[in-house]
Formats: C-alpha cells, sequence, structure tokens
C-alpha cells in the first residue's frame, strides 16, 4: 500500500529549557503502524537530504516501511516546532514545504492520504490527482483529514478541499475534534451522515476516551473505548486509522477493484481492531506502533 503525506521533525520545547527531536507526520505515523501489523508500505513524502532527513529515513527503515523515489528531493526537511506549556498543552509553529515526487500506481492496492498533505498547496493538488487517478484504477482509498488549524488557516479555506477528498473515499476517519473545528456549527452526528452521502464506504468518528462512532444503515453505532493507563495519547489518531484499514485489508474490504459493501459487522470488527491497536499506543511514550501480536 501507498502513504501520500508528510514526514517532518517534531521540535518540542520544554518549559524546563529541554529541546527534544522526534520524527512525525500523520500518513508516516500510518504507514509505520501498518507496517507493524504486517501489511507492506510505501511512502511518498517531501523531504531533504539533511541530518533530520536521515532521521525519518532511518525511521522509515526500522519500521520497515519504503521511501517512495524522489522523495528526498526538497531543499529541506519541514519541521513543527511545539512550545509546551505548564499543563502540558503546545502551540505549535510550522516550516514546512508540501509538495510530491511523481508517483507509480501501478502495483498499488490501496492508497491513504491526510492531513496536511490533502489541503496544503502545492503538493495537495497533486495529492487529489493521484487520488483521482487511483479511484479511475480501482485502488481503494482511507483519508484521516486530522485537522492542523495553525497551519491551515479558517475551517472556510478548507472545508471544500477536505470534502473533495471524502468523495474519492472508500475510508474516511476523523476525530470529534477535528469536525467540531471544520464545522463549528453543526452536530458531529449530522457531519458524519452528510459525508457518508458523498460516497465513502465506511465512515468512523473517535471520541478520545469515549471510544468511536459509525455511520451505519440505522444510524449511528457506538464502539466502546478499551480501558488501559495512559502514559499519552500522541500517535493515537495515527494508530486507530492503521489498525482500521487493517481490518479491513485482512477482510478483503479493501483493495485494487475491493468496491463492494462494506457490512456494519465487517466495520465493527475493524473498528475493533482499532480501538485495540490505538489502545496499545497510548500505553507508551510517542507514537508507539504495536505489532499484530502485541494485539
Amino acid at each position: 500500500m501507498l502513504c501520500l503525506g508528510e514526514a517532518l521533525i517534531d521540535v518540542v520545547h520544554r518549559t524546563d529549557g529541554d529541546v527534544q527531536e522526534h520524527v512525525g507526520g500523520s500518513p508516516l505515523n500510518v504507514g509505520g503502524g501498518l507496517s507493524r501489523l504486517g501489511h507492506p508500505a510505501r511512502l511518498a513524502c517531501w523531504i531533504g537530504r539533511d541530518p533530520r532527513g536521515l532521521m525519518i529515513q532511518q525511521w522509515l527503515s526500522e519500521h520497515a516501511v519504503l521511501l517512495a523515489r524522489g522523495s528526498d528531493r526538497a531543499d529541506g526537511t519541514p519541521t513543527a516546532t511545539a512550545t509546551l506549556d505548564s499543563s502540558g498543552a503546545a502551540t505549535y509553529e510550522f516550516d514546512l514545504e508540501w509538495d510530491l515526487p511523481d508517483v507509480d500506481l501501478d502495483d498499488v492496492g490501496h492508497v491513504h492520504t491526510g492531513s496536511i498533505a490533502a489541503v496544503l498547496q502545492p503538493g495537495a493538488d497533486k495529492v487529489l490527482q493521484i487520488l483521482e487517478q487511483a479511484k479511475q484504477a480501482g485502488i481503494t482509498i482511507s483519508y484521516d483529514p486530522n485537522m492542523r488549524p495553525a497551519l491551515m488557516g479558517t475551517p472556510e479555506a478548507v472545508r471544500q478541499r477536505v470534502e473533495q477528498v471524502i468523495a474519492l473515499s472508500d475510508v474516511v476517519k476523523a476525530s470529534d475534534e477535528d469536525i467540531a473545528w471544520l464545522y463549528p456549527d453543526d452536530r458531529a452526528e449530522d457531519v458524519l451522515v452528510r459525508w457518508a452521502q458523498l460516497g465513502p464506504r465506511a465512515v468512523v468518528m473517535t471520541r478520545g476516551g469515549e471510544g468511536a462512532s459509525f455511520v451505519a444503515t440505522g444510524g449511528l453505532e457506538q464502539v466502546s473505548p478499551r480501558r488501559v493507563d495512559v502514559v499519552d495519547t500522541v500517535g493515537a489518531g495515527d494508530s486507530f486509522m492503521a489498525g482500521l484499514v487493517s481490518g479491513l485489508l485482512d477482510a478483503e474490504a479493501l483493495g485494487r477493484d475491493a468496491g463492494g459493501a462494506i457490512t456494519e459487522q465487517l466495520l465493527r470488527a475493524a473498528i475493533d481492531r482499532a480501538v485495540a491497536t490505538s489502545a496499545v499506543t497510548v500505553t507508551h511514550a510517542g507514537a508507539y506502533a504495536p505489532t499484530r501480536d502485541e494485539l
């Protein structure tokens, strides 16, 4: 499978003056999560041939994710600088140029994208073009909007593009916080139903420690969370996405020309895997990607 999207370095400034750098990026995390669950993954991104770019390449190697050819031709590797306050909340500043190399879809059965990659130009138009080509070729698509207000501007600036990508997608997963930011005047439940009417075969919303919801024929259905001792929630949403796609891939509901209906029973089983995957992640520090054995 192919992940389209940003890989970057998170530069974290703590209140005690300590500064740490970590590999990040939502599509990168999803690719790593899927690979650890046994699904071969490749990442098309836009990084430099500098020390930070080498950090990302090392991370990809450790997670058995291939770097798509041409992804290391950027002038520099993007960064997201997070400054933490006394409560642990972070404010972000981005130094990010988003573009994409030429992408070959010949051996791809499924494409995942999300977050900054789908809305930030000039790369966003290339992402949309690749998704349109994938759709025409019978390749399935998953999407996580994973909104980043500090970089994306206003909801009005990105809402149309988000909905364009949703209309091309087979599976859409968003958090309740994403939806609240993108549609501040609407009930999240109403947004999910509208999204389902755009064309996806599965629409799922995560609700943090409250579990998840999904659109079913009889309305919205709920999936309960797993109770665990949380270390931090970094990467939990990406881990959930990886588990969700993994479950649907195993059920042969995703992949080239797998365009049939995703039944409620099948989707619930895939969400159960997603909940289990993210539950393991939050018991570790950072964006930990569990293996299938750990589930």
